[in-house]
This record gives structure tokens, sequence and C-alpha cells, in this order.
């Protein structure tokens, strides 16, 4: 007798397509973990105007052209810091650059608190994030081949001879790439999913909730089903089968945990309630092709990095010095550590915001202010990054 599905009975993966629409296998490393999946397709129904003698709905042809969006939400967890995290494919997919890979380069000699050197040639660019002792920051410029300047100091002493940890780091692209997400569920004979050609539109990143979470959204170019399948589909033979599962270990980092270094010359501040960002990539699908029902291809528009943060208002100077920074439009830097372990650690740098001027908050019993819509610029794909370590 069929009972019902039990909606934590199913698994994640995703991978990169070296086609538009054709899908990429997976093996069991291509797992995330989920909070969820969405995806629905809708036929596009086009007004009749001829005179069919009544006023009945005469239905949607089968072959209208076909629209598929999907949402998939997960928390920042935690990872071994080789390879790339588990949502890895994904982050590529909402900022369409080549991670870079950092970690093992030894420190000769420390310049100041934000300029270092080392040992052998770094190999690190504008951007580039490194790690040390459950601490992430950016280099903010590269002097020559073995110093960098780095956005804000560590704090856990860093020295002569001090190694740095592995650090894997996320930039922009002009282009972005597709990816096929596999839906699997329990029990086998339950009916799962794959989307196809999966772009992501919108990236959505949350912090100091319960956890800290990021939002994946976008166009696609199809939804399959194990239950309609038929070879051919998506350069498919037949549906397939999930891998073999492989180790899934990981806990997920609270929400509170992690820093803030906001300022035209940043200052740590831990009076930030609450923060989001948004990177919007403007997408356009090609879904009005000649002699076709589903989408052929995506176009990236122009990239727009917003944030919002609130923090506690008070009279000492980094603060104040936001709201004058506001007032004359001048930009800073914002930088987000979430979590403070090693193996748990994401930063998100933003080398140049223009914040606007905040709204008061007196609703609670401390007043606040809440920074809106603050939009990151650059001058080639280099409004944010983000690393993990």
């Amino acid at each position: 007798m069929a009972n019902y599905i039990s909606s934590n009975a199913n698994r994640f993966y995703a991978a990169l397509e070296q086609n538009y629409g054709l899908a990429a296998s997976i093996a069991a490393g291509n797992r995330y973990p989920a909070v969820k999946l969405q995806a629905q397709q809708v036929l596009e129904r086009s007004r009749r105007l001829d005179k069919t003698g009544t006023r009945t709905f005469l239905g949607t042809p089968k072959t209208a052209k076909r629209q598929t969006a999907f949402e998939t939400s997960t928390y920042l967890t935690s990872w071994m810091g080789a390879g790339e995290p588990c949502y890895g494919t994904l982050m590529r997919a909402a900022l369409g650059g080549i991670p870079q890979v950092s970690g093992g380069l030894s420190i000769a000699s420390l310049i100041s608190s934000t300029a270092i050197q080392t040992s052998t040639p770094h190999g690190l660019s504008k951007g580039t994030g490194i790690a040390f002792e459950n601490e992430v920051r950016f280099v903010t410029d590269v002097v020559d081949n073995v110093t960098v300047l780095i956005n804000a100091p560590f704090s856990q002493g860093l020295q002569p001879s001090s190694v740095l940890t592995p650090c894997v780091t996320y930039t922009l692209g002009s282009e972005l790439p597709s990816v096929t997400l596999y839906d699997y569920w329990d029990p086998v004979t339950a009916v799962s999913r794959i989307v196809t050609g999966a772009a992501v539109d919108l990236l959505e990143m949350s912090v100091n909730g319960d956890f800290h979470e990021f939002t994946f959204r976008g166009q696609a170019a199809d939804l399959l089903d194990s239950s309609s399948f038929v070879s051919g589909m998506a350069g498919l033979s037949a549906f397939p089968t999930e891998p073999p599962l492989g180790p899934f270990d990981y806990s997920i980092v609270p929400g509170h945990l992690g820093q803030a270094w906001l300022g035209g010359i940043a200052s740590q501040f831990f009076t930030l309630s609450s923060a989001s960002l948004e990177v919007n990539n403007n997408l356009d699908v090609r879904n009005q092709e000649f002699g076709f029902s589903y989408p052929q291809g995506i176009v990236p528009g122009p990239r727009q990095v917003a944030s919002n943060f609130t923090i506690f208002a008070q009279d000492d100077t980094q603060t104040e010095a936001l709201y004058a920074a506001a007032k004359e439009r001048s930009l800073i830097s914002a930088m987000l550590q979430l979590g403070q372990q090693q193996g748990e650690l994401m930063g998100i740098f933003l080398p140049q915001v223009t914040p606007e001027v905040p709204n008061y908050d007196d609703s609670e019993t401390r007043l606040q202010w809440q920074f809106r819509n603050n939009l990151a610029q650059g001058t080639a794909n280099d409004e944010i990054f983000i690393a993990f370590a």
C-alpha cells in the first residue's frame, strides 16, 4: 500500500554542464545539502483572437513554449578544506569566475599589520582570499610577487614563518555556466527530478539569523522526471540512477558567529545586528527562438551587487564615520566573515561600496541604523569576492 513521502527523504546533486541544457553526469561528490529545491515548468498561454463561436477556453497546445524556474537554498556548512565546498558548483554558476585556491604559503616578514611578504612567489591576485588561524582576509593590492596588501589585519598573531591555511575564492566572470540539478527521492519508486540548464539569476545571502543561508534562484532549460522520461531528453538515453552514496558528514555554522569590517579604513564592528547581500545577474533566457519550444541559452545582463546591513547606533568615531560616508557619497569597503572555525569559514568582500543614508529604527529599546540597498561598484568583474576556508 502506498504511503505519503517524507519531505526529508531526498538528496540533491549539482554539476556544471559542458553544453547548455544537456544533463551533466554526477558522482557522490556532487551532492550538496539543501533546505529545499523548488522547480516549476509552465506553458506559455497565448491569447487567441480567432472567432471560435464560444466563450469556452479551448486549451493550450502541447508544443507551446515552456518556461522553467527553480530555487534552491542551503546553509553554510563545514567542509574538509580539499577541493571545493559542496555548494561550490552553485557559487560558480552565480558568479561565473574560475575558483582560485590559496594556502601553504609561508610568511617571510610583516611590513605592517596589513602588508605581508611571503617566502616564495605567492601567485595571488587582487581579491583572492587568504586564511590563517580561523580568520579570512582578502588581498586588496599586489605590490610584487612576494608582497601583498590585505583588507584588514589578522587578529590571531600572524608572524614570520606562519603558514597560511587552505582557502578557495570564487570570483566574477563575464559569462555564466549552467548546471544540472538532481533531486532524488526515497523510495526509489517515487518520482525523482532533474533540472537542466539551471542558470543562477539571483544569489541571496543572509547573515545573523539562526543560520547563515544562501538562496540560488533562476531560470532553466527543462524539468525532467523519472515518471514521464523519454529516451533522448537532455541528451540522456535513460533516467540516471542515483550514484552510490559516499561520505556526507557536515555541521551547520550558527548564524551569530563571524566578523564584520566596514569603512574607508576598515574597522571591525561588533554592533552588526543583521546583514544580507544580493547578486543579481539580470539574465535573459533565449526562449523566443523560432522553431524551439525550450530555451536555447542564457545571456547575462548588467550585474548588480547590493547589500543591506543594520548596526546598533553608537557615538564612537567609526560608527559616525559610516554616517558621514553615506552623506558624502564616499566609497567604503565591506567584509563579512561567517563562522569562526577553520573548515567552517566564509568570507564576503566588497572592495568598493557606496553606503546609503541610514534609516533610523527606534522601534526597539536600542536605536539601530539600517543601511539599505548599498550598491557595490568596480572596474571589471571585481564588485564582490567570496572565499571559503
